[in-house]
């Protein structure tokens, strides 16, 4: 098994996917973007503990047997999201009874979340799995997809031609405004909290959030705080990323903390 880690797999197919996957692997991914043969994708549900996401909506298998492919979707794998099987069989996805079906008859394996160790044992050589992997702190799920012999795509690792991280950003999104969330959940005095309210009221100065960071989690965190009225401060190298908050936002909302002080 090779794993990808730079490039994009749908803008190109060059660089190091070339590089780093087998010809069968590079020629299947070739089909599933040139659209002048066929591939069967498999979807099975997620089965790892509170994940209720599915690797591909009824929009996106619409898409995908439009251009010529085929779609297979395990029953319920997006009964959590209300995505029912008769949402995929509209947009002609096949809907399966079992992931070993899945498993056995796709030539690739699209998931959200990295497989389970039964899951690895059901993929097979001349095979791709698209998924999130981070691999760094799982080497036991490292040892098991390289004994599969499939080529498996980390989300997180494909880049785009600007250098950016298009599948990894919308992740942090959502981690960057459910951080505000859950923060101001537990500030709350029956979560064990002192009752601060965040965004404060008249009379009562409103919490002070401190955000590490300005990436794309922080950036997302910034704005969810200030729109819910707290007093921001963002701490981070960068004094350019600092300044363009500011100007962003037209206050100090964007403060640099000197680092004797941290």
């Amino acid at each position: 098994m090779k794993f990808l880690i730079r490039n994009t797999l749908f803008h190109g197919l060059k660089s190091d996917f070339d590089l780093c996957c087998p010809n069968w692997a590079r020629q299947n991914a070739a089909k599933l973007v040139a659209g002048d043969n066929t591939m069967q994708l498999g979807v099975p549900r997620e089965i790892k503990a509170q994940e209720f996401r599915v690797g591909m909506t009824p929009a996106g298998a619409r898409e995908l047997v439009g251009a010529g492919h085929s779609v297979l979707i395990e029953s319920g794998a997006g009964d959590a999201i209300g995505l029912t099987d008769d949402l995929y069989r509209a947009a002609g996805a096949s809907v399966v009874e079992t992931a070993e079906q899945v498993f056995a008859e796709s030539d690739m394996i699209v998931k959200v979340k990295e497989p389970q160790p039964h899951e690895c044992r059901q993929l097979r050589p001349e095979q791709l799995l698209f998924t999130y992997l981070h691999l760094a702190a799982d080497p036991m799920q490292a040892e098991l997809l390289i004994n599969s012999g499939a080529t498996c795509i980390a989300y997180e690792t494909i880049t785009s031609p600007q250098g950016g991280l298009p599948l990894l950003a919308p992740m942090s999104l959502v981690a960057g405004r459910l951080s505000v969330q859950a923060g101001a959940h537990h500030m709350e005095i029956h979560q064990g909290g002192n009752g601060t309210l965040l965004g404060g009221v008249p009379g009562v100065a409103p919490a002070k959030v401190l955000v590490l960071g300005g990436g794309v989690v922080g950036s997302s965190a910034i704005r969810v705080a200030l729109g819910m009225g707290a007093d921001v401060t963002v701490l981070d190298r960068s004094v350019s990323r600092l300044a363009s908050w500011t100007n962003n936002t037209g206050d100090n909302s964007a403060r640099c903390i000197p680092r004797q002080r941290l």
